[in-house]
């Protein structure tokens, strides 16, 4: 396994980053299965590992926090906040109040005194910038975190950010963590280049596109809308709906490509997010010891020149064909009432 550095933290994290959000009662309720887990990406020399507060409403850390016993000072730990957890106001966001509340539960689940990366898991137009970085800046001075970033930010917010800490002297975003894959290619566009010029270091999610590039899936083969993740958005998966025609065409191409190159299609779906100079890590989210080992076969694939303009012709740079399950919209597209004015204002005359 290879490692590389972390946004100029000087902290060294392997290529791949075991990702985390199938342990608990969404995916793997086996707590000793999901340990057995984490010890063999550990043993394969993974020493990063992303989970996030909101996974299973925390039974995800609390799986970390049992499975590291004893082997915490090996691993790079990041977790993320900013969703809800419990009813009532003030439980999510990206306020001061919260975080500090929520950043000792994450320790008390995880069993640490320390978290190698905070990351405020989405944008949260209710909250200054500056209050976010503030109550962020504190917690590294208090050495609860070690460094902090930011998950599923616009380029915009992630210049804005950059801009507040420096008038206000207070500590950056260190990461990003964006939605990238074969199929969901937009943040070539400015999240990865703008990352790129602050040195921020960039964790990718969702390499897979939601299980779509898993193999399992392909024209001609029936999909069973009722179960796994096309039960959650089926219309992503039909391929009796035209619009997905063109994702279904480029599946086929890019399965046809991973049969040349002698890989499967997730091996070349991880080793194509790992090959943007931009990309620090990619993180695969295993549910079951085989789909870690599937995956791990994958890590010495090394994609020329060649291959990635064959990639680059089925789906140009820059492109969406996968729009990523739970990507943070903005408000403006979002909600309608910020597109349209009033009734009685909209005409021109």
């Amino acid at each position: 396994m290879r490692y590389r550095i972390l946004g100029g933290t000087g902290i060294e994290v392997s290529v791949h980053c075991l990702g985390t959000m199938m342990f608990g009662a969404v995916g793997n309720a086996d707590h000793d299965d999901c340990a057995r887990i984490v010890h063999a990406a550990l043993d394969r020399g993974i020493n990063f590992v992303d989970t996030a507060d909101m996974y299973s409403a925390g039974e995800s850390e609390e799986i970390l926090g049992k499975a590291l016993k004893g082997r915490r000072d090996d691993v790079v730990l990041a977790t993320k906040v900013h969703f809800r957890m419990g009813e009532g106001p003030n439980r999510s966001g990206n306020s001061r109040r919260w975080i500090l509340r929520e950043v000792e539960e994450s320790l008390r689940r995880l069993r640490t005194d320390w978290i190698d990366l905070y990351q405020i898991h989405r944008p949260d137009r209710s909250t200054d910038i500056e209050e976010t970085l503030s109550v962020l800046s504190d917690l590294v001075r208090q050495g609860k975190i070690r460094a902090f970033g930011c998950s599923s930010f616009p380029a915009e917010e992630i210049v804005e950010a950059h801009h507040v800490a420096e008038r206000r002297g207070l500590q950056r975003f260190r990461t990003e963590q964006p939605p990238y894959s074969l199929l969901a290619r937009g943040v070539e566009a400015d999240v990865l280049p703008v990352c790129g010029r602050y040195g921020m270091g960039v964790l990718t999610w969702s390499p897979l596109a939601s299980g779509f590039l898993s193999g399992a899936y392909r024209r001609g083969r029936p999909v069973d809308l009722s179960t796994g993740r096309p039960a959650l958005t089926p219309a992503r998966f039909d391929p009796a709906l035209p619009e997905n025609a063109a994702k279904f065409d480029a599946l086929e191409k890019l399965v046809a490509l991973a049969e040349d190159l002698g890989c499967s299609l997730p091996a070349l779906a991880v080793a194509f997010a790992a090959a943007h100079p931009a990309v620090t890590s990619v993180i695969t989210g295993p549910r079951t010891i085989g789909h870690l080992e599937e995956l791990l076969k994958g890590a010495p694939l090394t994609l020329d020149d060649a291959t990635l303009d064959r990639i680059d012709e089925i789906v140009p740079p820059g492109t969406n064909l996968y729009p990523p399950d739970g990507a943070w919209r903005p408000p403006s597209l979002a909600d309608a009432a910020l597109r349209r004015r009033p009734l009685t204002e909209r005409a021109a005359g």
